[in-house]
């Protein structure tokens, strides 16, 4: 509930000064830019679906980041309809891969094994062994029952 105030006390700072700097005619044509725009980026979504398909096809990117990639283009482009300039200035940042991918690397938890050259989680055997083994007794039963 902070983030919201938070965020909300900066649209309102950041809005003002510019549209005070602007003025009213042009904050309104921002407006309805930066909504025309995000319905263009809603509607041609498909390309961008495709070419992270192709992404993912060519293993450049793996699954896990292709959906956090395609649900931030779409949460840029919904952004960008709604008013307000910092919305706007987030949401034009959310379409660039870049900025998207430095997002997700800074809020996504790594693994401690995690392969941190390539991005592609290796584990050896002896890794899983071990977190395994730590809360485990090696118990053998031995039946008494002859009459097998």
């Amino acid at each position: 509930m902070i983030y919201f105030f938070v965020y909300l006390f900066l649209e309102v700072m950041i809005s003002v000064n510019l549209a005070s700097e602007i003025g009213g005619f042009y904050t309104f044509l921002e407006i309805l830019l930066s909504a025309l725009i995000g319905m263009v980026l809603l509607v041609n979504f498909r390309a961008t679906l495709v070419e992270n398909m192709h992404a993912v096809s060519m293993q450049k990117i793996d699954v896990q980041e292709f959906q956090r990639l395609n649900i931030f283009a779409v949460l840029g482009a919904i952004l960008l309809i709604l008013p307000g300039f910092l919305t706007d200035i987030i949401g034009i940042l959310l379409q660039f891969s870049v900025f998207t991918k430095m997002l997700v690397n800074r809020f996504t938890a790594k693994s401690p094994f995690e392969n941190q050259d390539s991005g592609n989680r290796t584990y050896t055997h002896t890794q899983i062994h071990e977190e395994k083994d730590d809360n485990v007794i090696d118990v053998e039963i031995i039946s008494n029952d002859t009459t097998k």
